[in-house]
């Protein structure tokens, strides 16, 4: 079975194939592989902008696609950026300024609880859909730390850890991850995808 990863965040690629390597008889495509169109996120939650962006790619390449939308959440700022996370500090995506423009709001502030959160869209060309969400909470640090990740992981400790995501490996923070709990739940609908798919492939034959 061939799964289009409906991203070009080499971020996001890197994690999601350590989260779904373990997948037998599936195939991981990425836009290098099969290019797309970036499709716009106009939805109001990240529910519509994963199934917005899993819909349009999988008409486009007529493939199954995994795609997803993914922020940040803090207490103190009413939710926000939410599902501007990604453009939080203006439309070209900055995640350096994005950094600072958090720390800048979140100034003198005490309550410095968060969450991250993705919703994972799996879109099939005979319009079956599945989505499932994963969260991971925690606070926004007092400066960032760690060189690895993206986007807010610099500031992002988990609860029950002391370390940010970027000072964890790719493997410790796959372990965890919002995306990790998203991806998770997806796996078995993935397995009985592909036995479908094995079971009509012998009926063929």
């Amino acid at each position: 079975m061939n799964l289009l990863l409906g991203t070009q965040n080499e971020g996001k690629i890197r994690e999601l194939r350590e989260l779904l390597g373990d997948l037998k008889d599936i195939t991981l495509l990425t836009f290098a592989d099969c290019p797309f169109h970036p499709v716009e996120e106009t939805g109001s939650t990240f529910l519509e902008n994963a199934l917005l962006k899993a819909r349009a790619i999988c008409s486009e390449t007529e493939l199954p696609v995994l795609a997803e939308d993914a922020g940040l959440e803090v207490a103190a700022l009413n939710g926000a950026p939410g599902v501007y996370s990604a453009r939080y500090a203006g439309v070209a995506v900055d995640y350096s300024r994005n950094n600072v423009l958090l720390l800048k709001l979140l100034s003198g502030v005490h309550d410095r609880r968060a969450r991250f959160l993705t919703v994972a869209a799996l879109c099939l060309p005979e319009d079956r859909e599945f989505t499932r969400i994963g969260i991971l909470t925690g606070r926004i640090a007092k400066e960032p730390a760690g060189k690895n990740g993206f986007g807010y992981d610099p500031l992002f400790i988990p609860n029950g850890h002391s370390k940010t995501l970027a000072e964890m490996t790719v493997f410790e923070k796959n372990q965890i991850s919002h995306r990790q709990a998203a991806i998770k739940q997806l796996k078995p609908v993935l397995d009985r995808l592909i036995q479908e798919e094995s079971s009509a492939e012998a009926r063929v034959f």
